[in-house]
């Protein structure tokens, strides 16, 4: 069956039958409901609301957790759609300790990025897979700056690393450069990358150990820029804790 026939099959101009998902966050309806707001393969980031969840009885309450990957199924013609069913689909590596915070940076970054009802599959493909790295300690820092790179490049914000601006010249290794967000790298000879960690980051190998620092900071100006000085909470919550971490 073809993607876009297999997408239809489980649709109708009311109702959506299980849907790839994960929730990003949620908050308290009423006495006992929820609203989630809910990123979906095929249908992009999606608010829904939880009837009576929180009631000491629902067997649904325990599911709706951050970082389960589910199979979702709501109803609604309106912008809040009503959740009618939610099914966990296969087993998922938990997320502990820095891993966790983690998790709630880059849905944080989805919230912040992806417009609601836009849909983004690829997005959804790399948020998967990122979560399972996360769960690796070795390679949190890796993991969270392929996904930047990567939702940044699906949205229309993607990083110039092949060339110079200006001169168009490929990037040599060996020289520095400095980086405008906007333009791409302008070569400097006290710029703060060197082109080698400039062609690392375009292949996505952030094995060494100064390729990811270097990584770090290009990646934080690139947000910061297109955030326009909106602050990033969870950023806070994992400076912090990774201080006090130091600390002990």
């Amino acid at each position: 069956m073809s993607e876009p026939y297999r997408v239809w099959a489980l649709m109708t101009d009311t109702a959506v039958y299980l849907q790839p998902a994960f929730i990003l966050q949620h908050r308290k309806y009423r006495e006992t409901s929820l609203i989630i707001d809910v990123l979906t393969r095929d249908f992009g980031r999606i608010s829904l609301l939880a009837k009576g969840v929180r009631k000491a009885k629902s067997k649904t309450a325990g599911l709706l957790q951050p970082f389960l990957p589910l199979a979702i199924s709501y109803i609604g013609k309106g912008e809040l759609k009503t959740l009618t069913d939610v099914e966990v689909m296969q087993p998922f590596p938990e997320l502990k300790g820095l891993g966790l915070y983690c998790g709630f940076y880059i849905n944080e970054l989805i919230g912040l990025f992806l417009h609601k009802y836009d849909p983004h599959p690829e997005v959804f493909a790399y948020y998967e897979a990122c979560l399972s790295r996360l769960s690796d300690s070795s390679k949190i820092e890796a993991a969270l700056r392929i996904f930047e790179l990567d939702l940044m490049d699906n949205i229309g914000y993607g990083l110039q690393l092949k060339q110079a601006a200006g001169n168009k010249k490929p990037i040599n290794p060996s020289k520095h450069y400095a980086f405008n967000i906007e333009q791409g790298p302008i070569e400097d000879e006290n710029g703060l990358f060197s082109g080698k960690t400039l062609q690392a980051i375009s292949a996505r190998d952030l094995t060494d150990a100064h390729v990811l620092a270097e990584a770090k900071i290009l990646m934080r100006a690139a947000i910061d820029t297109h955030l326009q000085g909106k602050p990033l909470k969870s950023r806070t919550v994992i400076h912090n804790m990774v201080k006090h971490t130091k600390n002990e």
